[in-house]
């Protein structure tokens, strides 16, 4: 059922294609500038909590004011489109090595798939308004969505930073429809009903989420297995669980989804737990082919082995020795390699530190070796360098 939020003309004649098009929410907001989120994003950015995503920073006026990408736009339009929340019975994936993909990845490219619908819904309105001005975003631009949806009357801002619905949820995307038709009335607000809950703040594994509704990026593993390109902090490895794309342990914990979306991609079965040996094997090619139209292709080949080798470190289980042994042996990217290596450290039983001591005299890599040498101890590389002359000769 699509939640239309006080409708003025024309969007409630759009509405049923909307719900057709597979939206469940729906309003509009007028557009003034959100000085309400200057102080506050601005003080987010100096504070370093965006990380590596400089994007953010770039341009912030036109974030604030959507008018000064063109000065024409008076309203917007915001649309929530949903996907399937986690499912079924979890994995044992210690025992069966499976990594863990975020709920939203579990289909094509949400870009693709929500933009083509918003598009259409845009379409509408300027069949309606001839002449009508509408330009359409989705997690593109420099556009506050969540601010916007807010404005619209769509929820409200979670202590887990996503946009809440009290009926939604929060497993759904949203959509933007800046325009030059002018609505009038503004959306009524809606009421935050987190009151006292804390279990996302309580139960994010990596402290990434503070009062205030604020996150520190740099700490979130959705940042960590996406955004982040380089080496994930040692300290940070072990927190990451399987967690191998994206993470949903902040909407999983909500009260607000019990129940969960129900409509979207479909039932996710094993896209969202693939198996670590599978991952671990992808050459460019095929990373290329397995993920050409889906999210995880923005982690890039090296990224996503990166974490699965580190998921194979935190499984504690021997099996994920050879897949590993054979990484450290075989991989061409160092970042992969060094990843390989502290996992064999972690699992640490005799086979492992056996790799890893072999690893330690063929390795051209130096940050790589560095890793090798931080997940033996003191004594075992003392005795890797006695044996190497003997393997050598």
């Amino acid at each position: 059922m699509l939640l239309c939020l006080r409708m003025p003309d024309p969007i409630h004649k759009i509405s049923p294609l909307a719900h057709q098009l597979g939206f469940v929410l729906i309003g509009v907001a007028r557009l003034e500038p959100l000085e309400d989120r200057r102080a506050f994003y601005t003080g987010w950015l100096a504070a370093g909590n965006h990380g590596e995503m400089a994007y953010l920073g770039r341009d912030p006026e036109r974030r604030f004011d959507p008018r000064r990408l063109d000065p024409r736009l008076r309203a917007v339009v915001s649309l929530a489109y949903p996907y399937q929340a986690p499912s079924g019975a979890p994995l044992d994936w210690k025992l069966e090595l499976r990594g863990r993909i975020a709920a939203y990845a579990a289909g094509d490219d949400y870009h693709e798939r929500v933009l083509g619908a918003a598009r259409q819904v845009a379409e509408a309105m300027q069949r309606l308004r001839p002449g009508a001005l509408c330009r359409t975003y989705v997690d593109t631009g420099p556009v506050f969505e969540r601010e916007w949806a807010a404005a619209a009357g769509l929820g409200w801002f979670g202590r887990n930073t996503m946009m809440l619905n009290a009926r939604a949820g929060s497993y759904f995307f949203l959509a933007e429809i800046f325009t030059d038709i002018d609505f009038g009335a503004a959306a009524v607000p809606y009421r935050p009903h987190c009151g006292k809950c804390r279990r996302c703040i309580e139960q994010c594994p990596t402290g990434a989420l503070g009062d205030g509704n604020g996150m520190d990026a740099r700490l979130c593993i959705s940042y960590l297995t996406i955004e982040h390109r380089g080496p994930i902090a040692p300290e940070m490895r072990a927190k990451l669980g399987n967690w191998i794309f994206g993470c949903d342990i902040c909407q999983e914990v909500c009260p607000f989804n019990a129940t969960g979306a129900d409509a979207g991609y479909g039932a996710p079965g094993e896209r969202l737990w693939p198996r670590l040996a599978e991952i671990m094997t992808l050459d460019d090619e095929g990373f290329r082919r397995r993920f050409a139209h889906n999210a995880v292709k923005r982690a890039k080949r090296r990224g996503l082995l990166r974490n699965a080798a580190v998921a194979l470190g935190n499984s504690g289980n021997p099996e994920a020795v050879g897949i590993l042994t054979r990484t450290l042996r075989q991989e061409p990217e160092a970042l992969v390699r060094a990843h390989a290596a502290w996992a064999l450290g972690a699992l640490g039983d005799a086979q492992a530190r056996g790799a890893l001591c072999h690893a330690l005299g063929s390795e051209p890599d130096p940050e790589v070796r560095r890793e090798i040498i931080m997940a033996l101890d003191g004594a075992y590389v003392r005795s890797c360098a006695a044996e190497a002359p003997q393997r050598n000769s």
